[in-house]
C-alpha cells in the first residue's frame, strides 16, 4: 500500500502510517529500530531495495531523506516536504516512508526525522553514498547509535579512510569493513590449526580498494608483522599470503566467489567466498549496535604504516648483510696500502 503526500508535514506522515497500518489488519507496531537512508535521487532505489531485503532479518521503520537540488531561485527560498508512505508487501517487513526535502527544510532534514523516530528503539543512520566527514558531528547522525558509511563510494577511497580514522567515534563502521569479514574469519581460523609465528603478510587486491588496506591494517595492527600491499586486476580483494616460522598460509581468490586455501603441511581445500550484495551487508551491520572496537583499531593503525612497515622489513636483511661484510671490506682497504708499497 502507498500513500503519496505533497507539501505535507511529520504530523500528517505519522496519521498516513497508522492508517495504512490499519487497511492491511495490524495496527501494532513490532519494529525493532528505525534505519534513516540518506542518499540522492539516483541511489535511493538501491539503497531502499537493500534495506527492504534486510528487514526480513530486521522488521525496521524506513526513512529515506533525499534532499532535492533546486535549480530555480524562485524554488530555492520556498520550503516544501513531499513524502511517499510504504506499508505492507510494498516495503518489505516493516515500514517505509521517502523523504523529499525541498528548499530550506533540507538544511534542517533532522527536524523532519525527529517526530518519526520510533519511540524507545535504536536509530541507525546509513550513507550509500557522500557521507558527511565526520558522521557523529552531522545533525542526523547525532539521532544515531550506529552510523554507516561506504568509502568504496568515495572518489579517493584510501584518503578517505584517513579522514575517518581522525573523524572517528564509537558507534561508527563502514561497509568496507564489513565486506571483509568473512576474509578475517577465514583467516583467523586458519592461523587457529598451526603452532607457529608470523613474519610477514601480503594482502593482494585491486587498486583503491578501502577493503585492501582495512584488512591489511588489521593484519598489521593484530599480527604486529610487516604487512605489504600489492595491486591485482580484482576483483576486490584476490588473496592473502602469509610467511610464517612453519610455512606458507595462502588465501587465494582470483574468480570473486571460490577460494583455495592452503597450509603447509596439509592438502589445499577449496572455500567458499563470494563477494556479498548490499542487503547482506547491511544485515550484518544491523544485526549489533555496540561500538567496534576491532574496526577502530585497524583504522587507527594507518594506510601510511603499511608501506612504510614493509620496506623496512624488506630493508632490514640488506642492512644486516652490509653489517656482516663490514669486517671484510675493512680488512681489504688495509690490504690494498700494502699491496701498493710492496709494488714500489
Amino acid at each position: 500500500m502507498k500513500i503519496d503526500l505533497t507539501g505535507t508535514t511529520a504530523g500528517k506522515i505519522n496519521k498516513a502510517l497508522v492508517k495504512g497500518r490499519r487497511a492491511i489488519g495490524t495496527p501494532a507496531v513490532g519494529m525493532v529500530l528505525t534505519l534513516v537512508i540518506v542518499t540522492d535521487e539516483e541511489n535511493a532505489y538501491d539503497a531502499l531495495k537493500a534495506a527492504n531485503d534486510a528487514s526480513r532479518e530486521h522488521p525496521s521503520r524506513t526513512l529515506v531523506v533525499i534532499k532535492r537540488v533546486s535549480r530555480s531561485p524562485r524554488d530555492r527560498t520556498s520550503s516544501r516536504l513531499d513524502a511517499e508512505v510504504r506499508v505492507g508487501a510494498d516495503a518489505g517487513t516493516g515500514e517505509t516512508v521517502v523523504l523529499r526535502l525541498y528548499g530550506e527544510v533540507s538544511d534542517h532534514a533532522d527536524s523532519v526525522v525527529l517526530p518519526l523516530l520510533l519511540p524507545d528503539a535504536p536509530v541507525v543512520v546509513w550513507w550509500p553514498v557522500n557521507a558527511p566527514l565526520d558522521p557523529a558531528k552531522d545533525p542526523l547522525g547525532a539521532l544515531a547509535q550506529r552510523r554507516v558509511t561506504d568509502t568504496y563510494a568515495a572518489e579517493q577511497p584510501v584518503r578517505e579512510l584517513s579522514a575517518r580514522a581522525e573523524a572517528y567515534t564509537p558507534g561508527d563502521t563502514d561497509l568496507s569493513w564489513t565486506r571483509i569479514t568473512p576474509w578475517r574469519s577465514m583467516l583467523a581460523a586458519a592461523l587457529d590449526q598451526v603452532v607457529c609465528e608470523v613474519q610477514t603478510v601480503e594482502v593482494e587486491g585491486e587498486e583503491f580498494n578501502p577493503s585492501c588496506e582495512l584488512l591489511a591494517m588489521w593484519l598489521a595492527d593484530r599480527l604486529d608483522v610487516p604487512v605489504k600491499r600489492s595491486l591485482s586486476s580484482g576483483p576486490g580483494l584476490t588473496a592473502v599470503r602469509m610467511d610464517t616460522s612453519c610455512g606458507p598460509i595462502v588465501l587465494d581468490r582470483a574468480d570473486g566467489s571460490l577460494a583455495t586455501l592452503a597450509i603447509e603441511g596439509q592438502p589445499a581445500r577449496a572455500v567458499a567466498l563470494k563477494r556479498r550484495d548490499t542487503a547482506e551487508l547491511i544485515a550484518e551491520e544491523l544485526r549489533r549496535l555496540d561500538p567496534d572496537d576491532t574496526y577502530a583499531s585497524a583504522l587507527r593503525y594507518g594506510v601510511e604504516r603499511l608501506n612504510t612497515g614493509a620496506e623496512a622489513a624488506a630493508a632490514q636483511p640488506v642492512a644486516e648483510a652490509e653489517v656482516a661484510a663490514a669486517p671484510a671490506k675493512k680488512a681489504a682497504a688495509k690490504k690494498a696500502p700494502a699491496k701498493k708499497a710492496a709494488a714500489k
